[in-house]
């Protein structure tokens, strides 16, 4: 179930949306960042890591969409950090008397059933700007508000490893925040934020799709960059992502650019003002 993409540093990929869940080793156990999204991943994760003599001592959500704050009471009870909007983010969700039902809306048909919820979005906030505290290598928390309020990529700087979170994919196109002042321009100034720390990365680690190498992470930095500006633009967008060459099984992206150009461009006409 995990497999290494660096030293000290493994990776389990899930079946349905390729989300990577990522494991940091430190001295006493791992840092587990965004576990899997069904219950049995998860046990499965967790008792990967039990034959590797390795608890989790601390668990990290790079975001607060529902695929990124989910838990199982296998993995243990290690505190579970994110950046401190994330973190409120999930507190004014929990706060409704019928959250379950409200995040039970946005899962997948398909695997609705096996996902937990029992321990869903229990995240303790960290200040802007800070590390992971955790007895293990520096963990970087690089935040910006691309894709979703609080994200973070995090650099494992002593293994030169970044994890990009919802970012940097293969097979989802750049999805922007669209309840944002300026989705457009949060997103690019992310990509800046990750561009600028890409010299001290050899590898990366999406939240969905292929984990890669250097090359890798700055040749999808430039195609990210050049789809939103597309968008901004309100340009032909040409996407080895959208449309037929689409990954198998991915052709839905197609769908969901389709409805962010529309939204963005409804967004334009009723601001009366170019993107």
């Amino acid at each position: 179930m995990l497999r290494q993409v660096a030293e000290g540093v493994l990776a389990h990929q899930s079946e349905l949306l390729q989300n990577n869940t990522v494991v940091v080793q430190g001295q006493a156990g791992v840092l587990l960042v965004d576990p899997g999204i069904t219950g049995d991943e998860m046990v499965a994760i967790a008792d990967g890591l039990r034959r590797l003599g390795q608890p989790v001592v601390a668990g990290f959500s790079t975001h607060p969409d529902w695929d990124h704050v989910l838990w199982h009471a296998e993995l243990g009870e290690a505190p579970r950090y994110g950046t401190a909007r994330c973190a409120a983010d999930m507190r004014d969700l929990l706060s409704n008397a019928d959250w379950k039902a409200r995040v039970a809306e946005g899962l997948p048909p398909e695997i609705a059933e096996e996902i937990p919820l029992d321990l869903f979005g229990l995240i303790t906030g960290l200040p802007a700007a800070t590390q992971i505290p955790w007895d293990g290598p520096e963990v970087r928390i690089i935040e910006h508000q691309a894709h979703a309020p609080g994200h973070a990529a995090l650099l494992i700087e002593e293994r030169r490893v970044l994890v990009a979170g919802d970012m940097l994919s293969d097979v989802l196109i750049p999805m922007l925040d669209l309840s944002a002042a300026d989705p457009i321009e949060d997103y690019l100034a992310a990509l800046r934020l990750l561009e600028g720390v890409a010299g001290d990365v050899e590898v990366f680690v999406p939240g969905h799709g292929s984990v890669g190498g250097a090359d890798q992470l700055r040749a999808q930095i430039d195609q990210d960059r050049a789809y939103v500006q597309a968008l901004r633009d309100n340009q032909v967008v040409s996407d080895p992502r959208v449309g037929p060459s689409a990954k198998p099984g991915w052709e839905w992206v197609r769908d969901v650019h389709n409805g962010q150009a529309q939204r963005l461009a409804q967004r334009s006409e009723r601001d009366g003002a170019p993107r």
